[in-house]
């Protein structure tokens, strides 16, 4: 039995065997949002549940849960580097390198195996260094650490999902990978020392946040790692025993709370695409009842937006707040990410009858004047009822064409929504530069994001309005979108390549017959 056929995980229903009542997600009640198979993989409840805000925190608790670990550890990464230090403003000796200190909790347990899947791209794309992902480092000389480079995608495709499960117990997911570039306090100092690279070149403030649950829902998420670990390496990993694993010290935001698992995974060879995170995604947002809270590093698919606009054009239909990342990284990012950031924008702006969209990027002062903070994360609040985090940003690649990994956490009792409103307020009050108290005391009077933001936003950290909410311009996706930012892999150039195909595989994906003819020859 393949290692896929052992996860919790029924195939995907297709679009066409949806029925219309599941895709629109509109009078669905709340508690069937997630539909095992169609929006979701598996669902269960979380024993214990938090939200890690910023790498300084997610860093430092993934360091007390990784001396936790005592069958397995795996890590499911877009990129890797073991030189970063997850708490740097420790001392060295108390808190060494992510590499060394792997190396250190594997010596120290005889039964723990650790394994480390990266994108195989990552050594030429990504920040990391790549000579330790080609030619290896001291750390990693050790028969019970592995790291693999995942090569199972399709061209232009990424390996992109964010996981660490540590024993099937306790399990991380969101959009920081355990690589350079990725920590900052909340305080998102411009001058921060600590915010720099193991080589000290020091990098702008970024914000971002990772999810840690235990119980059931690491399980499945450990079972999505092993899936990914297989489809590269071919290995079947067991699943190892497992009970109650959560750090002393640790706050549990969210318990007994349903999680629901979805991925997103390219087609291709004998591998159906898997699009459970899409049709997620769009539920949340059709099902929204009084406000959308979105932080995200891209907002550039039209699909998603022709959603928001619908929603907008609806005269009681929910307010829409976007915090975004203010300047795209890189010429290929600014040229079509940004320019199609600004593109959407205008078309939601259009759309925007009843004055319910703000669209804002966050600012710490510098002295002079303001520093953008980069937002990387990737997370949804529908009311108070759904919080969406994971990998995939809201373009058009993480839609079907890179492999993602998200979660969904229903709201259905009182205090499971008090806890994700009071996650919606803790990101209010650090880009406000307020208290959460304030935050939470200004929405109470005016029920209202909007309001609640507009009241706050006066002080030395701010929100800023992107420009493309009042300027002229374009609202069309930019010429080019299809081969840029593609939806789905690129058919006729991944079957060319040298994969394992069968000319049934060929026929099933509609390719010419000329050219699966002549692949055979």
């Amino acid at each position: 039995m393949d290692a896929v056929d052992e996860l919790p995980i029924p195939i995907a229903r297709s679009r066409d065997e949806a029925s219309p009542r599941t895709r629109s997600g509109v009078g669905r009640p709340w508690q069937e949002l997630s539909q095992t198979g169609q929006n979701c993989c598996a669902k269960a409840e979380a024993a214990d549940g938090c939200l890690f805000i910023d790498g300084a925190d997610y860093f430092s608790a993934l360091e007390q849960a990784l001396r936790l670990a005592r069958k397995s550890v795996l890590i499911i990464g877009w990129d890797f580097d073991g030189r970063i230090r997850l708490r740097p403003e420790a001392p060295e000796e108390d808190s060494p390198a992510l590499g060394v200190l792997l190396r250190q909790i594997v010596e120290a347990n005889p039964e723990l195996e650790v394994r480390i899947l990266i994108w195989s791209i990552s050594v030429l794309h990504a920040p990391g260094s790549s000579q330790e992902l080609i030619f290896g480092a001291e750390w990693q000389n050790h028969p019970r650490i592995c790291i693999r480079l995942a090569t199972d995608h399709p061209v232009y495709a990424a390996h992109h999902q964010k996981i660490v499960a540590i024993d099937d117990s306790l399990a991380f997911i969101g959009g920081i990978d355990l690589t350079i570039d990725r920590w900052d306090t909340q305080a998102h100092r411009p001058d921060d020392p600590l915010r720099a690279t193991p080589d000290g070149e020091q990098y702008p403030p970024v914000h971002d946040m990772q999810l840690a649950v235990s119980g059931e829902p690491a399980g499945i998420l450990a079972s999505v790692a092993r899936e990914r670990w297989y489809g590269t390496t071919k290995e079947k990993l067991p699943s190892p025993e497992h009970g109650r694993l959560w750090p002393d010290g640790w706050t549990t935001e969210f318990s007994n709370i349903p999680v629901a698992v979805a991925r997103t995974m390219p087609g291709i060879g004998h591998r159906d695409p898997v699009h459970e995170g899409a049709w997620q995604l769009r539920d949340i947002l059709r099902s929204a009842r009084r406000s959308i809270y979105i932080e995200a590093q891209y907002m550039t698919a039209f699909s998603i937006g022709k959603i928001l606009a619908r929603r907008l054009c609806e005269k009681d239909g929910p307010e829409i707040v976007v915090i975004m990342s203010h300047e795209a990284h890189g010429f290929m990012e600014r040229w079509i990410m940004q320019t199609n950031r600004d593109r959407l924008i205008r078309y939601l702006r259009k759309a925007d009858r009843y004055g319910r969209l703000r669209v804002l990027y966050p600012c710490v002062p510098n002295g002079d004047g303001w520093t953008d903070i980069f937002v990387h994360a990737k997370l949804v609040i529908a009311d108070d009822r759904i919080l969406r985090i994971g990998s995939s940003n809201l373009n058009n690649r993480s839609i079907g064409l890179d492999s993602e990994c998200d979660v969904m956490l229903e709201g259905r009792h009182p205090d499971a929504r008090k806890a994700i409103a009071h996650v919606r307020d803790r990101l209010l009050a650090e880009h406000l530069g307020r208290e959460i108290d304030e935050v939470s005391s200004a929405f109470e009077r005016s029920e209202s994001i909007i309001e609640t933001i507009d009241a706050l936003n006066c002080g030395d950290r701010c929100l800023k309005p992107f420009a493309a909410l009042s300027d002229k311009g374009p609202s069309r996706p930019m010429p080019g979108t299809w081969f840029l930012d593609p939806k789905r892999p690129w058919a006729v150039i991944s079957y060319l390549l040298p994969y394992r195909h069968t000319r049934k595989s060929f026929r099933k994906h509609k390719i010419p017959k000329k050219i699966w003819r002549a692949r055979w020859r």
